[in-house]
């Protein structure tokens, strides 16, 4: 059985694939999501659920931004938590403009799926990247 890095590794290979659609293969079906609020797309806040995560918060942010979460750096606790940071990097897709806003991803997992996760992040840069440029 894989171990809980090599799980989480796969969500970060997922949404930098050209079909990020494969994580919903990672989520267990009762997995808690909470994301930084004011995140946009409506998905900051807590989901439960798979179906939740996917419809709340992944399927919402990838109709506006063409992004993905680029791993950096990795820890794995003594409870099992493993601790991601890195950096969101994208577009958006209406106007192509570039952002790039930096992560701490906290996962738990429950036998080969991702169980929880809680997302840090500067809403403030996603904001930036949808607003219209200064004239």
């Amino acid at each position: 059985m894989p171990t809980a890095s090599e799980i989480v590794k796969r969500f970060y290979e997922f949404t930098q694939s050209p079909d990020p659609g494969r994580i919903a293969d990672l989520l267990h079906p009762d997995i808690e999501v909470h994301t930084a609020p004011g995140l946009p797309c409506g998905a900051g806040g807590a989901f439960h659920g798979a179906d939740a995560a996917l419809n709340g918060v992944w399927i919402p942010v990838y109709k506006v931004f063409d992004t993905a979460p680029y791993d950096e750096t990795w820890q794995e606790t003594t409870d099992g938590t493993v601790v991601v940071t890195g950096r969101y990097r994208g577009t958006v897709r209406a106007t192509g403009r570039a952002y790039e806003a930096e992560f701490v991803h906290l996962w738990r997992v429950i036998g080969d799926r991702l169980a929880w996760l809680h997302q840090y992040t500067d809403t403030r840069l996603w904001h930036e990247a949808l607003a219209a440029p200064a004239p």
